[in-house]
């Protein structure tokens, strides 16, 4: 798997993102049933919320291991949002939507 980016359909694609487009990478250690849990979670979650303004970065620290200390990655599944700043990371499988949400800056603590 390495390193597999995903974006919804933009207008082309070498679209360069703006402002508003969240840059996302998954961490992920093999296809185990969490890391693909953690990644179905995460697709539901942009297609819910961030149609159109997201990017998905999949990188597999099995094939790059070496990726893991540019992020500080401490366990997987882990998921970095880069931009917008400030950069803001998320441990687990991503099954509960609203920290996610909560985490990612998409919805307000009630």
């Amino acid at each position: 798997m390495g390193v597999t980016d995903i974006s919804p359909s933009m207008t082309s694609p070498a679209a360069e993102p703006n402002h508003e487009t969240q840059i996302l990478r998954l961490y992920i250690a093999g296809q185990t049933p969490k890391s693909i849990k953690a990644f179905a979670n995460l697709k539901k979650i942009c297609e819910e919320h961030l149609t159109g303004r997201y990017r998905i970065e999949v990188i597999d620290l099995i094939q790059n291991p070496q990726l893991a200390a540019g992020d500080q990655i401490l366990a997987v599944p882990t998921l970095v949002r880069r931009l917008p700043e400030p950069v803001r990371r998320i441990i687990g499988d991503l099954s509960h939507t609203e920290r996610v949400l909560v985490g990612l800056d998409i919805r307000a603590a009630s």
